[in-house]
């Protein structure tokens, strides 16, 4: 390399170090140009609405996932009710959909047979993916729920691939096998962080029923974009509303049969008397356990139309750390070296998963 340079006229050497600077200034002012006149082309409503998306994803969510852990560590014991806790504020999701077909100027879209049965199917299978994860925070500390949870994107992944043909790059493969390595390691790091009161029985069961609801839930995305792509077939936000209304209220219904077929309705009175701070403290953590997971599920919808998957994709690696960090400083969840280190991981196995995505959207979009 050396002799080479020697050999060269000093004007080529002056041309071949200034390019790469000139290059990278070139790459500079593009990304800067492209974003500034992607800023234009949208009024300033869209970037609010976006703004405060991303605050209910970031907010809301972990905030739901919080609410579940102080419902049973102050005395609540019901899976179902819980269960029932994460689709009852569907309402909330109707109320912003009915006014769009006004302001949108839109139609709702004509509800065939096979659309009803998709309809039915994606709430039963909510309905056991939310039951799946009340067992899972019975007997889990919050972070590391969160952080079991967060495997939820290698079986979406793994099921978008066999069901939608979805593509899997050598990155997106990377980040399966490292988010994979990271849920290993709370396994073996199990006897550090669980609770007195949770036998080893329990825990374990916690940490199948947190895999296999991550498991249902992957499978639950991609069935959704099935149905998204092969019976809707609009790309709009009153779409988008109208599959997460519809699934969210057979989700409502299948729960409610079995939280009455469980006779749980009736034993919440003894529960909210029982309760640490009493029944008021009770009602208000259903509550806001309702509100707060509704909130998240519409600020998410709202990522994904008005900016995109990757986007969303940032965002959830964003609100792991944030669930777990929470959790420690509020519910003073235990934070030994091995999690911390599953967080990294996990963190980077997200970043992995966010750049193969985002190649592959490059290489399938026209140039």
């Amino acid at each position: 390399m050396i002799e080479t340079r020697l050999l060269q006229p000093e004007t080529t050497m002056e041309e071949g170090s200034s390019k790469p600077s000139n290059s990278l200034w070139d790459k500079i002012r593009n990304l800067k140009h492209i974003t500034m006149e992607g800023y234009k082309r949208k009024p300033i409503s869209h970037w609010i609405l976006l703004a405060l998306s991303i605050v209910a994803m970031l907010v809301a969510f972990p905030a739901s996932s919080l609410l579940t852990r102080v419902y049973y560590s102050n005395g609540g014991a019901s899976k179902w009710i819980i269960s029932w806790v994460a689709v009852a504020g569907w309402p909330l999701t109707a109320l912003i959909l009915f006014p769009s077909y006004f302001f949108l100027d839109s139609s709702p879209t004509p509800l065939t047979f096979k659309l009803l049965v998709s309809y039915i199917v994606l709430g039963f299978l909510s309905a056991a993916d939310n039951l799946m994860y009340a067992y899972a925070y019975a007997y889990l500390p919050a972070s590391t729920a969160a952080l079991l949870a967060s495997s939820s994107l290698v079986f979406s992944a793994l099921c978008g691939y066999f069901i939608v043909h979805n593509k899997l790059n050598a990155s997106m493969v990377n980040a399966i096998v490292i988010i994979t390595a990271a849920m290993a390691m709370i396994a073996l790091d199990s006897d550090s962080d669980r609770y007195d009161y949770v036998t080893d029985q329990q825990y374990t069961m916690g940490f199948i029923w947190d895999i296999l609801g991550s498991a249902l839930h992957g499978l639950i995305f991609a069935l959704s974009e099935l149905v998204f792509v092969k019976l809707m077939g609009r790309r709009s936000f009153h779409v988008v509303l109208e599959q997460q209304v519809m699934v969210s209220f057979f989700a409502f219904v299948f729960t409610t049969i079995g939280v009455i077929l469980n006779n749980d309705f009736e034993g919440m009175a003894s529960e909210a008397r029982s309760f640490k701070g009493g029944k008021s403290s009770y009602i208000l953590v259903l509550v806001w356990g309702a509100i707060t997971f509704q909130l998240g599920v519409l600020g998410g919808t709202a990522v994904l139309y008005l900016a995109s998957t990757v986007m969303a994709g940032v965002l959830n690696a964003i609100r792991v750390p944030i669930t777990a960090i929470a959790a420690v400083i509020l519910l003073h969840d235990p934070m030994s070296g091995f999690k911390i280190l599953s967080l990294l991981i996990t963190f980077w196995g997200f970043t992995s998963y966010i750049y193969g995505n985002s190649s592959a959207s490059s290489e399938d979009s026209p140039s």
